[in-house]
């Protein structure tokens, strides 16, 4: 008899695949009324297709959905049937190599919790019987469901129907489709506001927001953050109690996670007087707990929504909780950085984690679940703001803040918050408990933008739906082209898709009308259309990228000329060039604004050098094109430059850029690189060798697009004779990024032991490197055979951390000490160049102290690199090239005896 794995197993060669090899666990679904975990993944394979899985009996019943769910109940969606899957891979995500199994990309979708109907035994009964009715509360599905076997199969697999119930969170198919939820972003699990829930007083399903009154207008003023803060710093008599005397609060010892309590989205305020209104901070969820009775540095910890601590990122922020008259506590916030104008900013946040810089961060409190030794769960929810505002009544207010709440007729607020440029807003009732789930007393109201766009496109119809299935629109630039801003696909009627089809159906054209489109926004077949329709449409925000979320349809606007239609001022200002959009030194700003300038149509001009398809998106993720990369390495030169400079360079060219094909070139060809340098005879049988010795070379090197940069262990000057020695640290990606950093310290201590300073940086992926100055002495043999006795010690002294064996094999659970990198010819990503992955990740130099602040191998990118650099008040390196180290006699013996 085959155990429940047997065929997942069969199918995989686990040397491979990076999934999980698993087992089947006794264990069966959690008791608590037979509810169990599930996870839809959304896996880009040879056809996108959605696996919906489900925890039952040790395993993850599996079914494969090729159009995704949907929550119109008339939809029957097909579910193939496959084989189980470990409980282990309801956390997977990643890449499946080509020629495996499901090769292609998997991303979380969604996840969550199910309940079977009849708990424990419903499930297995209706499993067994092919009826399968149950509820999910995840991040972008709730309500009821049913799984039922359909009588036509294939002879191999089952053909099931996943059908959503008729409930509160069902929608009509052609009014909002939950798998067109911020496309191409799946890890973001942003749930879509459907407005579908039962509220009190009634619900708000289709329902008309009421416009306020021209005196609730006039009355209504803009909430900021700075508001709240000044509106909290005034409070005075705040009702002072101890935890015990609220009511609803139960003595209990503190535990040591907590999960939050999350909003559901709304479309509109919700009716009565029983709700409070908070503003929507765009940050990062955090929870601080407090404990006095744990010693040393373990008394305040900081998490984060998914529970991982954030502890070491929050400097300022542990010891202003320190500094809190309390025993122990739970306090639940956001991590906010606020712009000049008060409006918390999400990019900038990031930028701060990026760059270090932690103080610029403030957290929003705004919730108190426990406090000295009392569960304040069941405590209504304004007395534990009130008891939250008066624990941080008269503390400094740069690294905590109280999270106020406004007066005022709802409506007006919201207005109000969004004329702000605020986000929106949290309404919350008055009396509700906290409960570490997503919760109907927490609803989030976003702000929603409107502007017009030109139609340069539409998809193909999906499923039920006629006429077109999206419409494709862009902006124009200040140079007149137009730049694509995403797709629209909800907002129509049946009428509106046969009108607007008509027109769009006579304005075919051969050729795109945009500038560029992301390959990723095209899965459907696209007709392009000639740039002449202007539609109005309704979005919550715009990306970093520049493409509206969560679009709706309005209408079309016949008073308006195609080619007025621009990027709105009330919006971020529409996206210009990486130099431009990072913060970097003044001296790097003036070359760049100096040394670029326009081309005729289609080119551009950067320190000379004339400059091919500048606006070509070379990276589908962060949108990035040719001319910000060409124009990141102009600016930065001065930093790449020493690390580059004599030095033989391995080129990766990417004439598709990101996940196309890559071209690695180590000699010259035919396509010169302009300004580079050849260095004929230093590899015998082989063209020349090329050196990027000046900021002209780079950018000639980006236009010929190059994105990588890797460079030899030693200068064109003496190409026999090493001035370095480069340790790759290359990790299983299951392990966790604190064992990184453990690999990082130990192999460091090893070095030290043996008289050898090593300096550290990131390697734009997913690893670190460690890089050994030497004095030239020592030829290529004896230095690849001092890096394989060193990684080899490593690996012999803590096996279960290191290997020195190459392949993936070898690497499972551990991190590999790549060595080879020593060998004649071999090369290192050079520091500060880009890498040819998603979101082009840099190598960037980093100082000892501060490696337990990384979160990652790409931790900076093309981006954020420069206010990392502006930040830095002295070079991590700058001891670099004051070493003068050697292998001796002595270090052989110490490895041999260790």
């Amino acid at each position: 008899m085959k155990h429940k794995l047997e065929v997942y197993e069969q199918k995989r060669r686990f040397d491979e695949t990076p999934e999980p090899r698993g087992r089947a666990t006794r264990r069966s679904v959690r008791p608590r009324d037979g509810e169990g975990s599930f996870v839809i993944q959304r896996h880009d394979a040879r056809r996108l297709h959605y696996d919906f899985r489900l925890e039952l009996d040790g395993t993850l019943k599996s079914w494969a959905i090729p159009k995704g769910p949907s929550l119109d109940p008339s939809v029957k969606r097909l579910a193939v049937h496959v084989e189980d899957h470990p409980i282990e891979y309801g956390t997977f995500e990643g890449r499946i190599p080509e020629g495996s199994y499901g090769a292609g990309t998997v991303a979380i979708w969604d996840h969550g919790v199910w309940r079977p109907e009849g708990g424990l035994r419903g499930a297995r009964e209706g499993y067994a019987q092919g009826k399968l009715k149950f509820t999910l509360e995840g991040e972008r599905l709730h309500g009821g469901w049913t799984l039922v076997r359909s009588p036509m199969h294939d002879g191999k697999q089952e053909s099931w129907l996943l059908i959503k119930q008729r409930d509160d969170e069902a929608a009509a198919e052609d009014e909002f489709r939950v798998v067109e939820d911020e496309p191409g972003a799946p890890k973001k699990r942003a749930r879509a506001a459907n407005g579908a829930a039962k509220r009190e007083g009634g619900t708000m399903a289709g329902r008309a927001v009421p416009q306020p009154d021209a005196g609730a207008k006039r009355e209504k003023a803009a909430p900021s953050a700075r508001s709240a803060s000044s509106a909290n710093a005034g409070r005075t008599g705040t009702r002072k109690t101890t935890a015990s005397a609220l009511e609803g609060a139960v003595r209990a010892p503190l535990p040591e996670t907590l999960a939050p309590e999350l909003a559901t989205p709304a479309d509109a305020p919700p009716h009565g007087d029983n709700w409070l209104y908070e503003l929507k901070f765009d940050g990062y969820r955090v929870l601080a707990r407090i404990d006095r009775g744990a010693r040393g540095k373990n008394d305040v910890r900081i998490f984060t929504r998914t529970g991982n601590d954030w502890t070491a990122k929050f400097p300022r922020q542990v010891e202003a909780l320190r500094a809190l008259e309390v025993e122990s506590a739970w306090l639940d916030g956001e991590a906010v950085v606020l712009d000049e104008a008060g409006v918390p900013d999400f990019q900038t946040l990031q930028n701060a984690f990026d760059a270090g810089r932690a103080d610029a961060i403030t957290f929003w409190l705004f919730d108190l679940p426990w406090l000295d030794g009392m569960d304040l769960r069941e405590v209504p929810l304004e007395a534990r703001r009130e008891k939250l505002s008066a624990l941080l009544a008269g503390k400094p207010q740069d690294a905590l803040r109280f999270s106020e709440a406004f007066e005022g007729e709802p409506q007006a607020l919201l207005e109000a918050a969004c004329e702000a440029n605020l986000e929106g807003l949290v309404a919350k009732r008055r009396d509700s408990r906290y409960t570490s789930t997503r919760s109907a007393a927490w609803l989030k109201l976003r702000c929603a933008r409107r502007q017009e766009f030109v139609i340069g496109g539409y998809t193909e119809p999906q499923g039920r739906r006629e006429g077109f299935g999206a419409l494709l629109i862009g902006v124009y630039d200040e140079h007149g082209a137009l730049q694509y801003a995403g797709k629209v696909g909800t907002g129509f009627d049946a009428m509106r898709l046969e009108a607007v089809g008509a027109e769009l159906r006579s304005r075919e054209c051969e050729r795109p009308p945009f500038a560029a489109v992301p390959a990723g926004e095209r899965r459907a077949p696209v007709h392009w259309v000639r740039p002449e329709l202007v539609a109005e449409v309704r979005f919550k925000t715009w990306t970093s990228a520049g493409v509206v979320r969560q679009a709706s349809f309005a209408g079309l606007r016949r008073d308006k000329s195609a080619k007025d239609v621009v990027r709105e001022a009330q919006s971020p200002p529409v996206r210009k060039p990486a130099s431009e959009r990072a913060a970097h030194t003044a001296q790097s700003a003036t070359k760049t604004a100096r040394n670029t300038r326009r081309a005729p149509r289609g080119e551009a001009e950067v320190a000379g050098i004339r400059i091919t398809h500048p606006e070509r998106v070379i990276d589908a993720q962060s949108g990035l094109r040719k001319i910000d990369l060409v124009e990141y390495f102009e600016a930065v030169s001065p930093w790449l430059l020493p690390h580059v400079q004599q030095r033989p360079v391995a080129l990766v060219r990417a004439p598709k850029g990101v996940g196309g094909e890559l071209f690695f070139q180590k000699h010259a060809s035919r396509l010169a690189v302009p300004h580079a340098t050849q260095h004929a005879g230093l590899d015998p049988g082989h063209a020349p060798l090329l050196t990027l010795d000046s900021a002209a070379a780079l950018v000639g090197a980006a236009q010929m697009d190059t994105i990588e940069l890797h460079t030899w262990n030693a200068l064109a000057t003496d190409i026999e004779k090493p001035d370095r020695i480069v340790f790759d640290l290359d990790p299983d990606p299951s392990l966790a990024w604190e064992r990184m950093l453990e690999a990082a310290q130990l192999t460091r201590e090893l070095l030290d032991a043996l008289g050898l300073r090593a300096w550290c940086k990131t390697s734009g992926g997913k690893g670190l490197h460690l890089v050994v100055p030497l004095a030239r002495h020592a030829g290529w043999v004896e230095a690849k055979d001092f890096a394989r006795a060193v990684a080899s010690h490593m690996a012999a002294t803590l096996p279960d951390r290191f290997s020195a064996k190459m392949g993936a094999q070898n690497r499972k659970g551990r991190i590999f000490v790549d060595y080879l990198r020593n060998n004649r010819g071999a090369s290192t990503a050079a520091a500060y160049a880009p890498r040819a992955r998603p979101g082009l990740g840099v190598s960037v130099p980093v100082a000892w102290d501060e490696l337990h602040t990384l979160t990652g191998g790409d931790q900076w990118n093309v981006v954020n690199v420069r206010e990392r650099l502006e930040a830095l008040r002295t070079d991590p390196w700058r001891e670099y090239g004051k070493a003068r180290q050697r292998i001796t006699a002595a270090m052989w013996k110490q490895l041999e005896t260790k």
